[in-house]
């Protein structure tokens, strides 16, 4: 793949931005792992929202929405009353896990150590 293809994270214009911001959310990173645990099978709405504790109905839905029209997660309704929704991830969803699992694990191993440097900065901070 040739650069031009690839994009500039540094062009304002560029998609990749764009992409990034969607799946560099928490909710995106969380949505991701529960369905990624889940796979192959399905998850219901509901069970999502169980699963990632502070996430309102709303941002669920609106995440979800975001992940279904890239492609990353497929959406089945079972046309009961109420209907019955379940979201799986695509292979290209699937593919996202590793980075996103990546990038969690590191959050998680250094966290103390920026929590850390944070108190020191406020330290500093208030003491000037």
């Amino acid at each position: 793949m040739t650069k031009a293809n690839r994009g500039d994270l540094f062009d304002p214009q560029c998609p990749t931005r764009r992409l990034l911001d969607r799946i560099g959310t928490k909710w995106t990173s969380m949505a991701v792992k529960v369905l990624a645990e889940a796979a192959p099978d399905e998850v219901r709405f509901a069970e999502l929202r169980r699963r990632m504790p502070g996430i309102s109905q709303k941002m669920l839905s609106v995440t979800l929405q975001s992940l279904a029209r890239d492609g990353l997660v497929a959406r089945r309704v079972e046309p009961t009353v109420p209907p019955r929704v379940y979201y799986r991830l695509t292979e290209l969803g699937l593919s996202l896990e590793g980075p996103l699992g990546a990038l969690r694990h590191w959050a998680e191993r250094h966290m103390s150590e920026i929590d850390r440097n944070n108190r020191l900065e406020d330290a500093r901070s208030s003491a000037d």
